[in-house]
């Protein structure tokens, strides 16, 4: 009895319990994380087919309301709409054995993984940072970055409407002192990261006559730039470096990559940011 009663007190003390209840918070948000990862790219493509339909003088067919709220959510393979029992992160996905509970489609584990990869991050802000707007920042910080690496995976796409937010809220975070940076190594971060990339795009540009990287790139290194200052910057420039040259040599390999065919630069600058964080011994002796 003893010891049970130790093993309660152990379990609901404040070191486990914030990060459990930031694991609850950050496995509902990981199941919105999956929803934004597939909608958003399909909202910007209708956005950009109109605006290409109105500059042509096009009359545009009035399509169904399409957003994060609307439709509900359904399977995408039988369009049924789900019930709340359907919806439950993680758990359904193991209750129905991976598979649509009306069609019997396979469900894609990622799903599952992202709510529970958001929920770790969430539960690791927490045990590091404990109860605080830091640990809150940094979590929203970990969230975003994997959504962009996500959709920059599917789509070669890193949305404004993510990464010019992230940057903002990076500057004024550390102008306010949630996060340990000061405002001017906040803000040349963000300059650096961005004319660092453009430097590079604008020279292979001129010597090779072609688009070797994203604008969208750019403002994903600002973004970072902004959370952890410029001193940051050439670990990540080298680890995202690195690891892309890694990641193309194993889809080469495989055959998933064929000589000069793009590949999205934002899933490693998204490692290299999470690294930095998260790993350096600079994120550990921050707080």
């Amino acid at each position: 009895m003893l010891e049970l009663s130790g093993l309660r007190d152990a379990l609901t003390s404040s070191v486990w319990t914030w990060p459990c209840v930031a694991a609850l918070i950050g496995v509902q948000i990981g199941s919105f994380i999956n929803l934004l990862v597939w909608r958003l790219p399909q909202m910007m493509q209708r956005d950009w087919d109109q605006q290409c339909a109105e500059l042509k003088g096009e009359e545009m067919t009035e399509l169904p309301v399409f957003n994060l709220a609307k439709p509900g959510s359904h399977c995408t393979s039988c369009s049924t709409s789900l019930r709340a029992r359907d919806l439950v992160p993680v758990l359904s996905f193991v209750l129905l054995k991976g598979r649509c509970a009306y069609c019997d489609a396979k469900v894609s584990w990622r799903y599952p993984l992202v709510e529970m990869a958001v929920a770790l991050l969430w539960a690791f802000c927490a045990w590091h940072w404990g109860l605080s707007a830091a640990a809150v920042a940094w979590a929203g910080f970990a969230t975003a970055l994997l959504a962009l690496g996500l959709i920059d995976a599917d789509t070669m796409l890193l949305p404004d409407s993510l990464t010019l937010p992230l940057m903002w809220a990076g500057m004024l975070l550390a102008s306010a002192g949630v996060i340990n940076l000061r405002l001017e190594q906040s803000v040349w971060g963000a300059a650096i990261g961005y004319g660092s990339l453009w430097l590079v795009q604008a020279c292979f540009s001129v010597v090779t006559g072609k688009q070797g990287m994203g604008q969208g790139d750019f403002k994903l290194l600002a973004a970072l730039g902004a959370w952890l200052g410029w001193m940051a910057l050439p670990e990540l420039v080298l680890v995202a470096s690195v690891s892309g040259v890694l990641i193309a040599l194993w889809s080469r390999w495989r055959g998933q990559l064929q000589a000069g065919q793009a590949m999205p630069f934002g899933p490693p600058l998204v490692f290299a940011g999470l690294l930095s964080a998260f790993a350096s011994s600079s994120a550990w002796l921050m707080y």
